[in-house]
């Protein structure tokens, strides 16, 4: 079954804007374009919604009955419950607000936590941050010449079995390949230690089924699937109720308040129901059926299929050139497709250069400071990324490439 593009695009009002359609958007992993079901429920809320919810009036009632149906329609499709489902301001901000409650449940343990150097900063600073309260941090080290991320390496920092915390990306935002979740939190497991996945770099390629991925907590953001600036983290009951509480004393006994420290966006949170509508309407179109984590599954491998065939021949593309290097795998089943090149000059002009030619994508560390300095790779220079999601046509990929040629 094919990805039906034509049926995709209708969903997406940014593809009739006069403003963003001039140009081939490649900028999607900075934050991917709303589908019309998130814009029309926070509008609505705005309209209709916009007061205390949960109060005994209408416009409070149904407020506050979207922001359930929320968390519990994003819990069927991942496979969770629905109180393991928290929302929070930005996954940098859940990130910090878990790792406060690290500190707490490590401390004056004779404890270890690992964090690679593969990650994005928000899931990399909260935590080295904890050598300062005692507890030690050790480094999993990528390897320099692929930014591959070696199970043997991980099994060498468990092996004593001081390691609590193990911290890791789905994939990295500039080196892209898709790492084996579950294949890590088992070897985490097997040595008694926690899993803390940041995945905001692979759920816009489609939404994870977290028991299978057997993650303790899997965090993404709304607004790179299709949704509000909210972030989101599925936090495991077990683990959730284990860790000191973060927010009001008194909303500790409810695992989605339990570590949310400040009020959500009401509005936000209610709208990010739009994206399950998004993801049952693929689903309804493309004939496939089942519960909500059965469809999730079903419109993944579509989305994934899909993105892979579109994004090889970049890949090929690039990975011709002698006056770049390519991050990351050349096979597009093996990364997300985001794809990060070092050029042979300062990456930034490039870009906008490519702007100039109809192409949206961006240059610099994308606060990806730690694996690019792993990498050797200048951070004054930075990459040139481009990025694409479900979404993006064999077309948007052929004017990339003519530009590219143009601009190189």
């Amino acid at each position: 079954m094919a990805l039906d593009l034509a049926f995709v695009r209708s969903q997406f009002p940014a593809f009739q804007s006069p403003v963003l359609s001039s140009h081939a958007f490649f900028e999607n992993a900075g934050g991917s374009y709303p589908c019309i079901q998130v814009v029309d429920r926070l509008t609505r809320f705005y309209h209709d919604r916009k007061v205390q919810p949960y109060g005994p009036y209408p416009g409070a009632q149904a407020g506050g009955a979207e922001m359930d149906e929320a968390r519990v329609r994003l819990a069927a499709m991942m496979g969770v419950a629905g109180d393991e489902v928290s929302f929070g301001p930005s996954t940098s901000t859940n990130t910090y607000v878990l790792a406060q409650a690290v500190r707490q449940w490590l401390a004056r343990q004779d404890a270890a936590i690992v964090v690679s150097n593969q990650d994005h900063e928000a899931n990399a600073g909260v935590w080295r941050r904890l050598a300062a309260e005692g507890i030690e941090v050790r480094e999993w080290k990528l390897d320099p010449s692929t930014g591959s991320l070696d199970h043997g390496r991980l099994e060498a920092l468990l092996a004593d079995g001081k390691v609590r915390l193990v911290c890791f990306p789905h994939c990295s935002n500039v080196i892209a390949e898709v790492n084996d979740v579950a294949a890590i939190t088992a070897i985490a497991k097997a040595h008694g230690a926690r899993t803390i996945v940041d995945g905001v770099s692979y759920a816009p390629h489609g939404f994870p089924d977290v028991p299978a991925l057997g993650a303790d907590v899997y965090l993404f953001s709304a607004y790179k699937t299709y949704g509000p600036h909210q972030g989101i983290m599925v936090i495991r009951r077990d683990f959730g109720m284990e860790l000191p509480g973060q927010g009001h004393f008194f909303n500790h006994a409810t695992l989605y308040k339990r570590h949310t420290p400040s009020g959500p966006d009401h509005a936000q949170v209610a709208a990010c129901a739009g994206m399950a509508d998004y993801i049952d309407a693929l689903a309804a179109h493309h004939g496939i059926s089942g519960d909500g984590a059965a469809r999730n599954r079903g419109v993944h491998d579509l989305m994934r299929a899909h993105e892979e065939v579109v994004i090889q021949p970049l890949l090929d593309f690039l990975g011709a050139r002698n006056d770049l290097r390519l991050i990351g795998p050349r096979e597009a089943a093996r990364r997300a497709p985001t794809v990060a090149v070092e050029l042979n000059r300062a990456a930034e002009p490039v870009s906008e250069a490519l702007g100039q030619k109809g192409i949206a994508c961006w240059a610099g560390d994308f606060y990806a400071v730690r694996p690019l300095e792993a990498l050797g790779i200048d951070r004054d220079k930075g990459v040139l990324r481009m990025s694409a999601v479900h979404y993006t046509s064999a077309e948007d990929v052929s004017r990339l490439i003519g530009a590219l040629e143009q601009v190189l």
